[in-house]
């Protein structure tokens, strides 16, 4: 289950698409293969914030399909479950509850928790975090496999570019 910073980072960062066109043909490979998706709030994150860069272009007619929706009732229950937890925990301001709440963020850990995947982002666990909540930290209340950054992810997978 991967989150937008995966994306993002690789193309603004160190996987551009004139550069190693490979990565993200590993990536449609790995998706063609049922081993990586991620959910429609985290395209919607890329198609809000890009303008019409490869990223966008390649997000939605390359790796459109393979954003699942997170309009089902499995998904729901799972969010809700998350959202109960983040409410409940005295560490973290009211704002970043509300913030957790309304982004795409627990809506993917959702998705991992439903459908039993490993949630793949660059965020950090900080168990001292107040205003914000991080994604790990959630995983690590949850049970749900972590992978921490796009390199341990790719050799996770196997992968070589």
């Amino acid at each position: 289950m991967l989150d937008a910073n995966i994306f993002i980072d690789a193309y603004k960062k160190y996987y551009a698409f004139d550069i190693v066109p490979s990565f993200w043909e590993k990536i449609k490979q790995q998706a063609e293969a049922g081993r990586i998706i991620s959910i429609d709030r985290v395209k919607d994150e890329i198609d809000r914030y890009h303008e019409e860069d490869e990223l966008k272009i390649w997000v939605n007619q390359v790796f459109g399909r393979w954003f699942v929706s997170t309009d089902n009732e499995e998904v729901i229950e799972s969010y809700r479950e998350i959202i109960n937890w983040a409410y409940h925990q005295s560490q973290f301001t009211d704002a970043a509850k509300y913030e957790f709440a309304s982004v795409a963020d627990s809506w993917l850990i959702a998705c991992a928790k439903t459908y039993n995947c490993a949630l793949v982002s660059w965020e950090r666990h900080r168990p001292e975090k107040k205003s914000r909540i991080p994604m790990p930290n959630v995983c690590l209340a949850f049970h749900i496999p972590y992978i921490g950054n796009t390199f341990d992810w790719l050799r996770e997978l196997r992968v070589k570019i």
